[in-house]
This record gives C-alpha cells, sequence and structure tokens, in this order.
C-alpha cells in the first residue's frame, strides 16, 4: 500500500495524520446524504493506515451546523474503524445544536466529547 500524505484537504474535509492520532475536520455547514459517502471513502485510508499506532481518533465539527442520518451513520462507522484499531474516539468543537441531536440519539456516549481546546488536551494526555 503506498503511503499516504500527512495532510489532505479536500472540499468536504481536512485530514491531519500525526503521530498517535488522526485528526479529520468536516467542513460544514451540512453533512447529509451526498457529503457522507466521500467523507468516509476520503478518511477510512488513512485509520488504515493509521493502524495499531493510532491512539486518538479526532472529528472536528466545529463548522457543522446540520447532520443528517448518514451524516451521524458516518461518524459511527468511523469511530468503530478507529476503535477497532484501538484508537480513542473523540468529537471536538460541536455546537450546541448538534450535540443535542446527538445526545437524543445517544451518540454523545461513543465519543469523548472536547468543547474547547483546553478540553481536547485534556483528553489527549
Amino acid at each position: 500500500m503506498s503511503s499516504l500524505p500527512a495532510q489532505k484537504k479536500s472540499p468536504l474535509v481536512e485530514i491531519d495524520l500525526r503521530p498517535n492520532l488522526l485528526y479529520v475536520r468536516f467542513i460544514g455547514p451540512q453533512i447529509g446524504q451526498r457529503e457522507a459517502p466521500i467523507i468516509t471513502q476520503e478518511v477510512e485510508p488513512y485509520i488504515k493506515q493509521a493502524g495499531a499506532s493510532m491512539k486518538h481518533f479526532i472529528i472536528d465539527l466545529q463548522s457543522v451546523t446540520f447532520m443528517s442520518s448518514m451524516g451521524l451513520g458516518t461518524c459511527i462507522g468511523l469511530r468503530n474503524k478507529a476503535a477497532s484499531a484501538g484508537a480513542k474516539p473523540i468529537l471536538y468543537g460541536t455546537q450546541p445544536e448538534l450535540l443535542k441531536m446527538l445526545a437524543m440519539v445517544k451518540m454523545d456516549t461513543m465519543f469523548k466529547l472536547a468543547k474547547n481546546q483546553g478540553e481536547l488536551d485534556l483528553l489527549l494526555k
């Protein structure tokens, strides 16, 4: 398998592969039926490449205001792949309205949540 670049930016997602960490920033404002499969396709090879060396998997949702069920499914699917490689999944910068929706579908229990950089730094220790 060829090595992927440490950073990748597309119209829907920014990916940053660091030692022990895969940082994925969804570029909003909406993650729906069109965006979800594209994001999955772009992120999965990075999860595969990081493998067991990945200790943390961060999904940055700062610019996302709406997520359809397919968007939620993408988060869960990526989380499951990262967790099976041994990474701790973290949602970062989730907007309050989106956080309410995640709580409604019990998704907030599947991830560690970091509202800001300080909370994220604590989770990464």
